[in-house]
């Protein structure tokens, strides 16, 4: 959705991680791009807790976004990658949906000069947090956007105390990003389908609303 030690980042082999190029990796299909919701994501919607104008960081090719097009909220994504933002409105086109898709850097939120009820963010967060021009511009941008009330439901890859994959992230190192503003309502460990991973990929689930 996208290193140093920041805010208790903890391995730092984990932080040194070049950008990845996203239109590379959207000129394929990426194990993530399962062409449908992610569970968790589908039964926040499916509960109500995805409201009025919802915003999705880093959306891919667009299923988050089309999922709250589908339920009739009023529904933009952005994406830094041309190849997801077409592939996006291509899909928004041949299932007959109206949204919006934009090709934007997500550390440019404020840009937008919007303001949204909800932000959906899968997989993003930890391609933000290494630099700390790039997390201050995310979360500045995230304040920006989201009024207080506003709720960011955050879906990221999860790491145990010994892990020391890339981009996993244990639930204290989310939850520091967010110390101040914010009102954590929930931290769950959830399971993210993928096109080749057995199981599933573990993730947590953070429920914050903007303070």
């Amino acid at each position: 959705m996208e290193h140093s030690s920041l805010h208790g980042l903890h391995h730092g082999a984990r932080a040194a991680q070049d950008p990845p190029d996203w239109d590379a990796i959207y000129g394929g299909r990426p194990r993530w791009d399962i062409g449908r919701p992610q569970p968790a994501f589908l039964a926040l919607a499916q509960g109500g807790a995805i409201a009025g104008r919802v915003l999705d960081v880093g959306c891919g090719t667009g299923e988050h976004v089309l999922m709250c097009a589908s339920l009739g909220l009023d529904a933009t994504g952005i994406d830094i990658s041309a190849a997801a933002i077409t592939a996006a409105e291509q899909k928004a086109s041949e299932r007959g949906l109206t949204a919006r898709f934009l090709r934007r850097d997500v550390r440019g939120l404020a840009e937008l000069g919007e303001s949204f009820d909800t932000v959906l963010d899968s997989g993003l967060l930890v391609h933000v947090l290494g630099a700390d021009k790039d997390r201050t511009a995310y979360l500045d941008g995230l304040r920006a956007i989201l009024p207080p009330g506003g709720r960011y439901f955050v879906l990221c890859f999860r790491a145990d105390q010994d892990a020391t994959r890339a981009r996993h992230l244990l639930v204290e190192e989310v939850l520091a990003f967010f110390a101040d503003g914010w009102t954590v309502d929930s931290t769950d460990p959830v399971f993210l389908d993928s096109l080749v991973d057995s199981g599933g990929i573990p993730a947590w689930l953070v429920c914050l609303t903007r303070t």
